[in-house]
């Protein structure tokens, strides 16, 4: 967790085969689950946001563990600690 926008970016691109400036949010934990960094690309440059709990953990969700991302609701619920047992995701319209 001592890295900062230059060795997140190049955990990214060497590790991810991504490229960090999708647009994408990526999402980096510690071993004790109690530190979080997410890099992002806006316009112009990177963004860190690093969050430290003072107690508990974050839940890691398994839609994360399974297919290595995950939505930007399920990303919220995880920095704010809510961990949902089940749900059922209503059906929206994406575009093509």
């Amino acid at each position: 967790m001592r890295k900062g926008f230059d060795g997140l970016s190049g955990l990214v691109r060497n590790y991810m085969d991504k490229e960090p400036t999708s647009g994408e949010v990526f999402i980096f934990l510690n071993k004790n689950r109690n530190l979080i960094k997410l890099l992002h690309w806006e316009y112009g440059g990177f963004v860190v946001y690093y969050k430290r709990l003072e107690k508990g953990t974050f839940p890691l969700s398994t839609k994360l563990s399974e297919s290595g991302s995950i939505r930007w609701p399920e990303l919220v619920m995880m920095v704010e600690g809510i961990e949902v047992e089940k749900f059922r995701q209503k059906p929206r319209y994406q575009l093509s």
